[in-house]
């Protein structure tokens, strides 16, 4: 061999070598340099999609551990394009399955897109997609090449329309819509990822595992809900009622035992029912109490000491308060009377005169610490504030010491008023309103302890206006009354604000009562917005508030009075 073909091939080797060495370079960089998240995204561009992948959403149930929401598997149906070799028969197959038109389905799959990913429908039944999952794995099955068929969380609430303004419900997004689903959805939802999905066949990802979201057991008792649901739409439709609120609270512990609405929805069917997406008014529809007011007008008096339950005065059916005249009820004139005859007999007039008596700003500062015109903190979303006026805003007149009184130019909610009066039932400490017992996530379990909101009366008051609101009850408002149980309580029938005035035609009417007295379990307001049958609340919300006792004592299982003492004795004996 010549000397220059040595050379020509020790330079053609050095060539070869060099182009090696390159080649081995590019292959590095491209697995390990800059480029390698750029080349990355080109293929997972190609070959799938991002997706989120959703965790099963926490349970929700009652006290008892009775189911009021849990989850269901559905499927989405989508197509990768790119994928799809029978277009025809995929959109005859869908066509068939989904009762759309076969056209539609055709167009849908033969669509120009850039999406690696495009939806079908969502969701559709368990029977559906399982079907079609079954052809895709059979063998001599139709070609589904491009169909993608995915299972999905969706919600189900077995009771129906049950709860359904506590619990609320989720939407397709797996996001909580009002009541519980809304108020703790991060905690029922649990935390999902994002994962890639190929489209490749055969092509394999690692499936991500998110956090699955947590259970919780509501302060609901479930016989008890469906007592004040029964109870609130029987007696809406025998009044002739617009709508309703009925809550059932523990006194001393601020659980909500029930809170039901009328009307109600279907959480199961939320998309066509548009009860749906009202807001819950037992927590966001402001209204003014009338004469239910009346009972903390009367607290703030005997705790600052302007009355005790013998002060008298002389009702002459007409008293002028900042200019502006007040008149009974009936526009009576009723003698003189003691505070406990002013609470039995209801009457504006002797309500007027007790704030006047303490002054504005010892009224306005017991009705702040009643919590009047402020928020309760329910665990539920969109609770409104009311509005309690106070001298030197702007809108404050000095008639509205008067009115405000007895109800009427303050507006409260029902959640708020309850809680307010709550006090007087339970020793003169406001409880925390709350719907949330426990929490279990895996081991771990979160119990909620009760809350006390402030101490707006002393116990001695509280015992006091116990005893006169039982007398009020016996002489007023029979029919609330259970025999064998002192209960104690007090009526409302409340004008509606309109543009220039009130609405003498329609009103609200209104009852919040608990027993027993000597140990109060339970306390309940019931309220009907514009009921036909009569205007005043004696006649609609009192007997209904009779009504939902004589059960709710038997599922509470409080005994009569009489037998309650006779255990307490032996007890105290042993």
């Amino acid at each position: 061999m010549t000397e220059s073909v040595r050379s020509r091939l020790k330079a053609m080797l050095g060539v070869f070598a060099v182009l090696t060495g390159l080649i081995v370079v590019r292959l590095i960089s491209l697995q390990f340099g800059k480029d390698v998240e750029h080349f990355r995204d080109i293929y997972e561009s190609e070959t799938g999609y991002l997706v989120t992948v959703t965790p099963p959403r926490g349970r929700i149930y009652d006290r008892s551990g009775e189911l009021l929401a849990t989850n269901d598997v559905k499927y989405a149906l989508g197509i990768s394009p790119d994928f799809v070799t029978d277009p025809e028969g995929l959109a005859k197959i869908l066509s068939s399955l989904l009762g759309r038109p076969f056209e539609d389905m055709h167009a849908l799959i033969q669509q120009e897109t850039p999406e690696k990913y495009v939806i079908i429908q969502r969701p559709v039944s368990a029977e559906i997609g399982e079907k079609l999952l079954a052809m895709q794995r059979d063998p001599v099955g139709p070609n589904l090449g491009g169909l993608i068929v995915e299972p999905m969380q969706t919600r189900v609430y077995p009771g129906g329309t049950l709860a359904s303004h506590v619990v609320g419900f989720v939407g397709l997004d797996n996001q909580g819509y009002a009541g519980i689903e809304d108020f703790y959805n991060d905690i029922l939802a649990g935390r999902p990822v994002v994962g890639f999905k190929p489209v490749v066949p055969f092509d394999v990802a690692l499936n991500p595992a998110p956090d699955v979201g947590a259970d919780l057991y509501l302060t609901i008792d479930r016989d008890i809900q469906s007592l004040a649901e029964q109870t609130l739409a029987g007696a809406v439709k025998r009044y002739g009622a617009e709508g309703g609120e009925i809550i059932i609270m523990e006194p001393k512990t601020g659980r909500i035992l029930a809170l039901a609405v009328n009307p109600a929805f279907d959480p199961n069917n939320y998309v066509t029912d548009p009860n749906a997406f009202e807001p819950n008014p037992a927590v966001s529809a402001q209204f003014e109490p009338g004469s239910t007011f009346k009972v903390l007008t009367m607290a703030a008096a005997l705790q600052s000491g302007v009355v005790t339950p013998e002060t008298t005065y002389q009702d002459t059916g007409y008293i002028e308060v900042g200019g502006v005249g007040i008149r009974n009820w009936n526009g009576a004139a009723w003698g003189t009377q003691d505070m406990t005859g002013l609470l039995q007999h209801s009457l504006n007039v002797g309500t007027a005169w007790v704030s006047t008596q303490m002054g504005p700003k010892t009224f306005y500062d017991y009705m702040t610490a009643f919590g009047i015109g402020q928020v309760t903190n329910i665990d539920l979303s969109g609770e409104a504030s009311g509005r309690l006026k106070r001298p030197g805003d702007s809108d404050w007149y000095e008639s509205d010491l008067g009115t405000n009184a007895f109800g009427q130019g303050v507006a409260t909610t029902p959640i708020q008023l309850l809680t307010a009066i709550s006090a007087i039932a339970n020793g003169g400490a406001m409880m925390q309103p709350h719907l949330l017992e426990r929490v279990v996530d895996g081991d771990v379990i979160h119990t909620t302890q009760p809350q006390v909101l402030g101490r707006p009366i002393s116990a001695d008051v509280a015992a006091t206006l116990n005893n006169m609101l039982a007398v009020s009850v016996e002489r007023e408002a029979n029919g609330a009354l259970l025999p064998g149980y002192r209960i104690a309580g007090k009526t409302g029938t409340a004008q509606i604000p309109i543009p220039g005035g009130y609405d003498f035609q329609k009103t609200i009417a209104s009852f919040v009562g608990w027993g027993p007295v000597d140990d109060p379990r339970f306390i309940v307001l019931i309220k009907f917005d514009r009921p036909s049958a009569s205007i005043w609340g004696s006649d609609t919300a009192a007997p209904t508030f009779g009504e939902l006792v004589k059960r709710l004592v038997v599922l509470m299982d409080i005994p009569p009075d009489d037998v309650r003492r006779q255990l307490a004795a032996q007890t105290a004996g042993q």
